[in-house]
């Protein structure tokens, strides 16, 4: 085990705010900079995480309780898999990138589930692993659905301006109610893609998180 601990960076946001192309961007800096780095995602490839899509493209049927469930089951594996989980990555003192952690939770599971309600599911998964950073890419419904328009050739389940609207909502709730505990940074994303890579390098330099600097 490493003497110290690799740091944990989160990146979320709505549809279109950049979290995939920004996070692998950073990934790639930070392997530049000859950091050990393990970047991962939400939900993931695993077993659950492939029941989870299935349900999200329709292909499984199951309710908003039953989701948020399988949701908390897919991080506590992510957190806590011998194999890849995170915790056995930090503990080694390698960083983990990850797109989406509990916020993305809190963000599309409200208001079928109270705020109160899949905080506290997502409890046992904030004290096993709190993140480090985690960087909120913050773009108006409206530049999402124009990036959606532009960049993709069809529209998901959840990929309408109401859905989107409610989803960015719920994500400004959560992250004025919880943001303090969990050092939260807002980044405004409808820059462009350098100034927004330029301002989370500064962010992550600031914060100390780097352990060879």
């Amino acid at each position: 085990m490493s003497e110290q601990r690799g740091k944990f960076i989160v990146f979320e946001g709505i549809d279109g705010s950049g979290k995939s192309t920004v996070s692998a961007a950073i990934h790639a800096w930070m392997l530049s900079l000859d950091e050990p780095v393990h970047k991962t995602f939400e939900p993931t490839d695993g077993p659950i995480g492939s029941v989870i899509r299935n349900v999200l493209k329709h292909r499984i049927v199951a309710d908003e309780k039953t989701i948020g469930a399988m949701f908390v089951a897919d991080r506590l594996d992510h957190i806590l898999n011998n194999e890849n989980g995170m915790l056995k990555y930090l503990n080694q003192g390698t960083h983990v990138i990850c797109d989406r952690y509990y916020y993305s939770s809190y963000a599309y599971h409200v208001p079928y589930l109270s705020l109160d309600y899949v905080i506290k599911a997502n409890s046992v998964c904030a004290d096993l692993l709190r993140p480090d950073l985690v960087i909120y890419l913050k773009i108006t419904p409206e530049i999402s659905m124009d990036r959606i328009g532009k960049n993709r050739s069809s529209s998901d389940l959840f990929e309408t301006k109401e859905r989107i609207t409610q989803v960015f909502n719920n994500y400004e709730k959560a992250i004025a109610r919880e943001g303090h505990s969990d050092n939260v940074k807002i980044v405004d994303a409808s820059k462009p893609l350098e100034e927004v890579l330029d301002e989370v390098k500064i962010l992550i330099q600031n914060e100390s998180m780097m352990l060879n600097k």
